[in-house]
This record gives structure tokens, C-alpha cells and sequence, in this order.
């Protein structure tokens, strides 16, 4: 399921990155990578705060429904 559907507090696992490899060079840079636990720490309107690798990271809808947990 895409990252803007997870309930927030509830620790998930990156399963898949979607988009083409500059998104999934870029999704990396930041901390997202297979296997690398992320949990949501606020949601509106699709666009949320995430924690990954004891960074706060805020991504918008679009990028973060390319994050498949």
C-alpha cells in the first residue's frame, strides 16, 4: 500500500519504490530504501511527515505514493 495511506504512529517497511531511477536515486538520497523501517508521523490532505533513520522528512502526495510499504 502507498505510504499516504498508513495510519499515523504505526512503524511500516519500505516494500517497493516506485518511479523511474532518478525518483529512486532521489527517494535513496533521503533514506528510503528497501527494507528500512518509516513510520508517519502527520497527514493532510495525502501530503505527510514521515520518520526514517531518525529524520523527519516531509514528502507531498505525489512522491510519497511511490513509497509502497
Amino acid at each position: 500500500m502507498p505510504l499516504t495511506f498508513c495510519t499515523i504512529g504505526e512503524i511500516f517497511t519500505v516494500k517497493r519504490l516506485g518511479g523511474d531511477n532518478v525518483v529512486k536515486q532521489h527517494l535513496n538520497e533521503l533514506g528510503f530504501s528497501v527494507g528500512t523501517p518509516v513510520t508517519v508521523v502527520a497527514s493532510l490532505g495525502g501530503n505527510v511527515i514521515v520518520k526514517v533513520k531518525e529524520s523527519r522528512i516531509a514528502l507531498d502526495r505525489k512522491l510519497a505514493c511511490r513509497i509502497m510499504v
